[in-house]
């Protein structure tokens, strides 16, 4: 187990889905690269991590060096020397404490006071392990119960673009507990994203996350618990 652990961290290898799109069963599959990457070449690790960062600007810019370096966990060193080759072809920005942010060109920048309408966030989104300031989406009181001592994040609800609390799909719905009370147009929002996401699981696996029920099994602070109705 050891030795493949090592060899599926290191090796050339695609994590390759089991099933049908989007769908990967607990019994993983890895297939080869098709084309092995030069590891000794700096000039096309230099080159890849410029792509990398455009492609991280794309999703989830304005962003800092220090987000840039967090999200893809290379030095803050070469995040910076690619940001120098990239510069001409980004956004500067300024955020509300000075840092400097970049963006790619023609990107959207709603105001601040644009409505954000209630989401059902996957376990481990991207967008809560985007940025080196998580606070810009966890709120800090919230953070030891979304993102576990192990590092599981688990799958959270978003409301007004913050984490309120934390989902699950169980046998009847999406069981959904919010760790602060939520006005019922969020709730309204939520049944929404439930059954939407229901149909989706539904050709899938119906009760993904259950093998991480022990952390639901340890409580959370939640004010209240509904199981919104899939499908």
């Amino acid at each position: 187990p050891v030795v493949w652990r090592m060899v599926r961290q290191y090796a050339p290898l695609w994590h390759a889905p089991t099933g049908p799109p989007w769908a990967f069963g607990t019994a993983q599959s890895f297939v080869a690269a098709a084309e092995r990457p030069v590891l000794a070449d700096p000039e096309a690790s230099a080159a890849g991590l410029a792509v990398l960062l455009r492609r991280y600007l794309e999703g989830f810019g304005p962003a800092s060096v220090a987000d840039m370096a967090q999200f893809t966990t290379a030095p803050r060193r070469l995040v910076r020397e690619a940001v120098r080759t990239l510069e001409e072809g980004l956004v500067r920005l300024e955020g509300a404490d000075g840092t400097v942010l970049y963006d790619v060109p023609g990107a959207p920048l709603p105001d601040a006071e644009t409505p954000a309408p209630p989401r059902l966030l996957a376990m481990w989104d991207s967008v809560l392990l985007a940025y080196a300031d998580r606070s810009r989406i966890i709120p800090p009181a919230y953070r030891g119960h979304v993102i576990r001592v192990n590092g599981d994040t688990l799958p959270a609800l978003l409301v007004d673009g913050y984490v309120a609390g934390v989902w699950r799909p169980v046998g009847d719905g999406i069981e959904v507990s919010a760790f602060h009370p939520l006005p019922a147009g969020a709730w309204e929002g939520l049944a929404a994203e439930a059954s939407a996401l229901g149909g989706f699981l539904t050709v899938r696996d119906p009760l993904v996350y259950r093998r991480y029920d022990h952390w639901w099994a340890k409580g959370f602070p939640a004010v209240e618990t509904r199981v919104l109705p899939a499908g």
